[in-house]
């Protein structure tokens, strides 16, 4: 038989996701338990892969079985594509296999054409019917000029203005169905003007077209952008849904809305949502016209209402999640167009699983599995500080649509978000209402601020998604975009002035308010805990100050996997100390200027041992080449030659000396300390002194685990070892303890990874430097990667940044190399990874299953890493 390309909703079901994409499998599950679904057909995300094979066209077979689907669409609907008596119209919309709100593009009222709109409305006097086959139509050409040929909105958007200036109207509601048809034939002319050609008005050429259009969207640049952020193959591909038309926009008696089961936002069990009498579902979702609570519906449509609360509690009770919904009603009549688990807060993330768990719909592993890792990460963002918030006063409010505290100053743009933030400013995005095309721009912005959209707008939905703060639909602010200025309570916002928002209240502050840390709730402690009684990895954390270690054991951390000794001697009263160190010409003169650097080193040790209270802590011995502590400033180059009683061109020449055409595989790591060997007895010496004072004064046992960087020979870390346990005993028998200690090394070179046996003879534990360790492998610098990168992801070479997300197939097989050839000559071997990647999810996973001990990351992703580890065995299960 040929492939199946195309699937009849009655033929499908939510085990087929891969298939038939998110939305297609929900609406043929919806369809099998007896929902109230418009029926249609689903074109594969396998057809998908086939349109980008065939040289992105559509070949004949698809295009067969998609015609074959229409068919049987028109015997369900009693209703024929293209008739002039009973035409059938119909939506084309994107499905991918993950939920990729805004980013890919939907057609609505396919199937109109000149003949059609004049046929519909000869066979239907009512002139308000007049009007909503015109305002369909308009509808159609803008969104098939848009979507399909790439014409922008903005063009027929200018037209709708100036027609309702003309008319002197507000809403696009108070247009007559004559100005409506006067805005189709205006749409038309647009078109033919940016395009040269005729408005296709053959509707099969206009479903070909459509379906490709939807096909193409999967490699358009927001959605690669979307689908690196959050981890979606590009292979995937996506489905594209055709069902017929309902339409909500017929007359008074109808309308459209968006709801979800619960609070989005905070969880709380209770119907949200939100809806619009006379419109399309698009209207809710792009916040074009600002709707009512879901609530007011009853008042309305109190039958279709209470259809629609029974449909709600079935989806809940058959998903077992909190479920996202669009819906339209047509003549008072409900059809649910689609079902999705909801996107949400990390509050609501959290009380949802709590609640699950408690209502029997979830087991505690289930409920660690539902939640995005990357999700925590907004929980622990900044609220305003409560005392300066209590002085100020709002000048305006709108929805609280994405939780968190922001303040910056105002761009108007999304490129001049991207901008201002690469110059280093905080930025807040004003904007009438975003689009996906604005998405680079909601990164890089502290914090969003629309006038126009609701709580389920493209606004709020994406901010929701990336953890930024966000208010929207603040209907007082008179925008000026042209002039990139806002009033808002008689005040005028210009580029640049500060502004603060609240995306839990919706209130709008003038000026810059303090933020301070996130307070994380019971929720998160019994979410946490359960991750914790699942996971098998330890996590740790990356930090060199004792406020950090704080931060991190506050939110779980169980010691510190990699403490870097370099961020130490920066402080103004250390760097002229060891710059003096780095210059000197004798061992002598080294030694003296190691011995007060040495006291500041202990000091701090003794700090974070404090701190950790026992917890275990790796010590990475000097790794940075030593010309990044040298002065670059003319005053700070005459200090240090005051200071050490030589001539500032001598200072200038010892700074050149140490210059290296290429510094990250240059003098340093454990280099440094086969050169200079006095710098790690002193290093020893401060952590092996910290630990005994520490443990004498605390009654602690601890065990001070010494790590010697950037390893690539057996013998190298031998020579560097000896001299580490050289001094570690003697002071041991200056201070008369018994205390042990272990030393071990980074594994951050290919050759250390592939000779893992050898050096594991001298290694009492590894800790994978991924940072380096990718850099090396790829054989790109990654301070310097981020300037062709962007190439390689338009090219489709990469799909992520390595340096972001570990590449499992080269520097994962060396870390697994290592890890085998590493226990086969040690079996009790320590493995620990602490490169960028430790925070990572997908990264977590891969570490899970080699088999390492732990994973380290920096403080604020500690509680990521404890949920990701958790997942990892619980998938395992």
């Amino acid at each position: 038989m040929a492939n199946k390309w195309v699937y009849m909703f009655s033929e499908g079901d939510m085990s087929m996701r891969n298939l038939l994409g998110g939305k297609g499998a929900n609406l043929a599950e919806m369809t099998d338990i007896g929902l109230p679904v418009p029926q249609g057909f689903t074109v594969t995300t396998e057809a998908c892969t086939q349109y980008y094979e065939d040289g992105r066209k559509i070949n004949d077979e698809i295009m067969g079985q998609i015609m074959e689907g229409v068919k049987k669409m028109e015997e369900i609907n009693g209703k024929e594509f293209g008739s002039l008596t009973n035409p059938l119209l119909v939506s084309v919309r994107s499905g991918a296999r993950a939920s990729m709100p805004g980013m890919m593009d939907t057609i609505l009222n396919l199937g109109l054409n000149d003949d059609v709109v004049a046929a519909m409305i000869k066979g239907n006097p009512d002139p308000t019917f007049e009007r909503f086959v015109y305002d369909s139509y308009r509808r159609f050409i803008q969104m098939f000029s848009d979507v399909v040929m790439e014409v922008g909105k903005k063009y027929f958007e200018q037209l709708i203005d100036k027609m309702k200036e003309e008319k002197g109207v507000q809403y696009d509601v108070e247009l007559t169905a004559q100005d409506l048809k006067t805005l189709a034939e205006q749409f038309k002319a647009e078109y033919k003007n940016q395009l040269g050609t005729d408005f296709p008005s053959d509707p099969v050429e206009q479903m070909k077209l459509a379906v490709e259009a939807v096909f193409r969207s999967w490699d358009n640049p927001r959605a690669n952008v979307y689908r690196r952020d959050n981890d979606i193959p590009y292979s995937w591909g996506t489905a594209v849904n055709v069902m017929p038309m309902v339409f909500g926009n017929l007359n008074n008696e109808s309308g459209t809305g968006v709801a979800f089961t619960r609070d989005p936002a905070t969880g709380e069990n209770k119907l949200m949502g939100e809806f619009l009498i006379n419109a399309q579902g698009e209207d809710v979702v792009a916040g074009v016209r600002t709707p009512m609570p879901i609530a007011q519906m009853e008042k309305e449509f109190p039958e279709a209402y209470a259809e629609f609360i029974k449909v709600c509690d079935t989806l809940e009770n058959h998903y077992h999640d909190m479920q996202d919904m669009e819906f339209t009603v047509e003549n008072k009549k409900l059809y649910m167009l689609q079902c999705r688990n909801g996107k949400r807060t990390a509050p609501a993330a959290l009380k949802i699983a709590c609640d699950l768990v408690d209502e029997g719909h979830k087991t505690e592993a289930e409920a660690v599995a539902m939640i995005d890792p990357r999700n925590l990460d907004t929980l622990l963002h900044p609220q305003f500080d409560a005392a300066a918030l209590k002085a100020a006063t709002p000048l305006g409010k709108g929805l609280g649509a994405s939780p968190g505290a922001a303040c910056g100053k105002c761009v108007f743009t999304a490129d001049d978000a991207v901008e201002w933030k690469a110059k280093g400013e905080r930025v807040v995005l004003v904007r009438l209402e975003t689009s996906p095309e604005d998405i680079t721009g909601m990164k890089a912005a502290e914090g969003i601020l629309t006038v126009r959209g609701g709580m389920t707008s493209h606004a709020a939905v994406v901010a929701r998604g990336m953890g930024t703060c966000c208010v929207s639909g603040c209907g007082d602010i008179n925008m000026d975009e042209e002039n990139k200025q806002f009033t808002l309570a008689g005040k005028t916002f210009k580029e640049g002035d500060y502004i603060s928002i609240d995306g839990t209240t919706g209130n709008i502050y003038e000026g810059d308010i303090p933020t301070v840390d996130a307070q994380i709730a019971g929720e998160f402690g019994r979410v946490m805990a359960w991750a914790d009684k699942f996971r098998k990895l330890k996590v740790r954390t990356n930090a060199d100050t004792p406020a950090d270690t704080a931060k991190a054991v506050e939110l779980g951390a169980e010691g510190i996997g990699l403490c870097r000794t370099e961020h130490m001697f920066f402080g103004e009263d250390r760097i002229p100390k060891f710059r003096r160190m780095i210059l000197s010409d004798t061992v002598e003169q080294r030694e003296e200027a190691l011995k007060a650097i040495g006291e500041f080193q202990k000091a701090d040790f003794k700090a974070m041992y404090k701190t950790l209270d026992g917890m275990p802590m790796v010590v990475r011995f000097l790794d940075p080449p030593l010309h990044e502590f040298v002065p670059t400033e003319e005053d700070d180059i005459k200090a240090l030659a005051a200071d050490m009683g030589i001539t500032v061109e001598d200072v200038k020449a010892k700074c050149d000396a140490l210059h290296e055409f290429n510094p990250m595989m240059g003098h340093r790591g454990c280099r440094l300390a086969v050169t200079y060997p006095e710098i790690a007895k002193m290093q020893t010496r401060a952590v092996m002194e910290a630990a005994i004072e520490v443990a004498e004064e605390t009654g602690k046992n601890i065990v001070p685990e010494i790590m010697i960087p950037l390893v690539g020979e057996e013998k190298e870390l031998k020579f560097v070892k000896d001299v580490v346990v050289e001094t570690a005993d003697l002071v041991k028998s200056e201070k008369n303890s018994d205390i042990t200690y272990q030393v071990g090394t980074m594994i951050e070179i290919p050759r250390a990874a592939l000779t893992a046996d050898q050096i594991a003879k001298h290694a009492e534990f590894f800790c994978f430097g991924t940072n380096d360790l990718t850099q090396m492998t790829f054989g790109f610098s990654r301070d310097d990667a981020g300037k062709f990168l962007d190439s390689y992801y338009e090219t489709k070479i990469y799909e992520n940044d390595p340096f972001a997300k570990l590449d499992q197939t080269g520097v994962g097989m060396l870390i697994q190399t290592a890890v085998e050839k590493g226990r086969s000559v040690r079996p009790e071997l320590e493995l620990g990874i602490c490169g960028e990647h430790g925070g990572d999810p997908s990264s977590i996973e891969f570490c899970h299953k080699v088999g390492l001990d732990y994973v380290s990351c920096s403080p604020f992703r500690v509680p990521v890493a404890r949920l990701a580890a958790a997942q990892a065995a619980i998938a395992e299960m």
